[in-house]
C-alpha cells in the first residue's frame, strides 16, 4: 500500500493524546491527527470528538522522509462538502451596479422634489449646487419663521415687531 499527500484511508483509532490521535491504517502503518485537524469546529478536547477503536476517515496530509504520517479528518470533511456548496445556476444572479453608477438611494441634495430631475438623468455639478442651495435657503427661511412665531414676533436687534 502507498501512502502519499492526498490519499484517502479507513483507518481504527489507536490511541488518544492531549494534541492528536494516533491513527492505525490500512497495511499496519500508523499516522497521527493532530487535534487542530479534527474537525472545522474548535476542538477543546479531543476526547469529546474521537475515541479509541474508532473508525474514521482520514486523509494524507503529508509524509516525512522519515516515515511520519500526518493525517486530517478536518481537511477530508471540507473537501467533501465543497460540491454541495458550489453556486446553483438556476437562479438569475443579480447584476452589480456597473463603476460610475449610483445605486438606488437618492443623492442628498435633491431638495424640492418637484424640482428634482427624472431618474438616470444627469445633472452638472452647478444644477445640483443651485438645487441644494435653493433647499437650504427654503428650510432656513422656515426654520426663521417658526423661531420668530415662537419668540413672540420679536426680531433680535430691535425688539419691534416686524
Amino acid at each position: 500500500m502507498q501512502i502519499e499527500e492526498g490519499a484517502i484511508f479507513t483507518g481504527k483509532i489507536t490511541g488518544l493524546t492531549d494534541f492528536g490521535a494516533f491513527v492505525e491504517l490500512e497495511g499496519g502503518k500508523t499516522g497521527m491527527v493532530h487535534i487542530s485537524e479534527v474537525s472545522t469546529s474548535y476542538v477543546k478536547d479531543i476526547k469529546e470528538f474521537l475515541t479509541i477503536g474508532q473508525e474514521v476517515r482520514v486523509m494524507v496530509v503529508a509524509v516525512s522522509p522519515e516515515g511520519k504520517v500526518s493525517l486530517s479528518i478536518k481537511k477530508l470533511m471540507e473537501k467533501e462538502e465543497k460540491p454541495a456548496q458550489r453556486p446553483s445556476f438556476d437562479k438569475p444572479r443579480q447584476p452589480r451596479p456597473r463603476q460610475g453608477e449610483r445605486r438606488s438611494s437618492p443623492p442628498v441634495w435633491n431638495g424640492m422634489k418637484s424640482n428634482a430631475p427624472a431618474p438616470g438623468e444627469k445633472q452638472s455639478f452647478e444644477d445640483m449646487m443651485a438645487r441644494f442651495k435653493q433647499a437650504s435657503d427654503e428650510k432656513m427661511a422656515d426654520l426663521k419663521h417658526s423661531n420668530e412665531s415662537k419668540r413672540g414676533g420679536y426680531s433680535r436687534r430691535g425688539g419691534n415687531k416686524q
